[in-house]
């Protein structure tokens, strides 16, 4: 059985199998009909912005990637005019104000255009270097360009030309370089100390308005989501398939003021650290032929900067980044007759793949891989894609009403 994510109708890039089956699946995007009862895990099924897909139902809520496309396509950034943070009061300053002033000059803005397409996010700088990290969706225009032009407004205001490093459809991160003086290299903090309760403050760009904070708390430290994916066709990294396909990621939930032009910006700490790259927001009532593009309804996601840190490292050496693969399907497991999950059941696996040589078999029912926790097969496949290919993690699960656990080192997702 080849490797592809079957369960919402569109083979994902690099997704560990999952079994089709009535009582999960999910409507086509812009079917209508009755809605299916469906089994309840933790994973949030998300649609892409430029084309957003029904969640079994019209009043169903979608997530959508946070890319602005309402700016030019003719190749010039139009964005606002920049404000930088100004302390009016130096005596009377609240821990979002100090945030703010220690990150904004390390986040900038990103226009993207080909053709008649174009749109703007936001960008965190890493390095004096120029390495700009942000979300393939930024760069790829959602899918839709392989090689767009890129542009780089600099917290001074200042307009660069940009090439794309690489990009990283599994986890929708990519890497922009610049050439630009006096750059300010974002602090990254560490988002394995994330708690819920904690401040978080976004910075970026939301409808082209450059330099915007608004903050908030972190809402859930450790959430999983499936959107869709960006690899645009003719790249390296993807194929026509990949863009309508699905990515499974780990997400820090936040309830910040993010919307669309907010993609790839910081989420930060109340120390001014980066602990995330905000991906997606939660849209009430999204369908699949709606074309406006909703705003915040206190329900937004940022991909880890753990994760992120590793990512960005293997795009800057190489133009590309790995991800772990079992070499299994799996399905979602219900607890007896309820609604909710209660791991990943291992329904094939692969000949000779790292879930054959660690010993699984069909039946086990995956609960834990890595640090992550494990209810549904998109957690499953997320916790997988988090790591790097060969990387050796426990494994534990269920056999027989037994616990067990193991070693496993992965295999290598592909994106084609």
């Amino acid at each position: 059985m080849n490797e592809h994510e079957f369960r919402a109708h569109n083979p994902g890039p690099g997704a560990e199998a999952v079994v089709a089956r009535p009582a999960g699946a999910i409507a086509p995007a812009g079917v209508t009909g009755p809605k299916p009862r469906r089994r309840v895990g933790t994973g949030v099924f998300v649609a892409c912005l430029l084309g957003a897909g029904a969640l079994g139902g019209a009043g169903a809520a979608g997530l959508m990637s946070m890319w602005n496309t309402s700016a030019a396509a003719s190749g010039t950034l139009q964005t606002t005019h920049y404000t930088p943070v100004v302390i009016n009061n130096p005596d009377s300053v609240n821990p979002v104000t100090a945030a703010a002033q220690k990150a904004s000059p390390s986040v900038v803005t990103i226009g993207a255009s080909s053709g008649t397409a174009g749109g703007t996010g936001s960008g965190i700088v890493l390095d004096a270097s120029g390495h700009i990290l942000t979300n393939t969706h930024v760069v790829t225009l959602d899918g839709q360009a392989a090689n767009a032009a890129i542009e780089v407004r600099t917290s001074d205001g200042k307009v660069y030309p940009g090439t794309i490093t690489g990009t990283d459809p599994l986890s929708d991160l990519a890497i922009v370089q610049i050439t630009a003086p006096g750059l300010v290299p974002a602090s990254l903090g560490d988002s394995g100390n994330v708690k819920v309760g904690d401040t978080a403050i976004a910075i970026g760009a939301p409808l082209g308005l450059s330099g915007t904070v608004t903050d908030g708390i972190v809402s859930a430290a450790n959430r999983t989501i499936e959107t869709s994916s960006s690899a645009a066709s003719g790249s390296q990294a993807g194929s026509a398939s990949d863009a309508q396909g699905s990515i499974s990621i780990n997400v820090i939930q936040t309830d910040a003021a993010i919307n669309p032009g907010n993609s790839g910006g910081p989420l930060l700490n109340a120390n001014g650290e980066v602990i995330g790259v905000n991906v997606a927001i939660a849209s009430a009532g999204a369908t699949s032929s709606s074309s406006a593009q909703s705003g915040n309804i206190g329900v937004g996601f940022s991909i880890p900067v753990n994760d992120a840190k590793r990512v960005a490292r293997e795009l800057i050496a190489s133009g590309a980044a790995t991800h772990g693969q079992l070499g299994l399907s799996v399905q979602d497991k219900a607890s007896g007759t309820s609604e909710f999950t209660a791991g990943a059941e291992v329904a094939a696996v692969t000949p000779d793949s790292a879930a054959d040589r660690a010993g699984l078999k069909s039946g086990d029912v995956i609960t834990n891989l890595g640090s992550r926790s494990v209810t549904d097969s998109s957690e499953l496949t997320a916790a997988a894609r988090e790591q790097a290919a060969g990387a050796t993690v426990k494994v534990s699960f269920i056999r027989a009403g037994q616990v067990h656990s193991t070693d496993i080192t992965l295999g290598a997702a592909t994106t084609g």
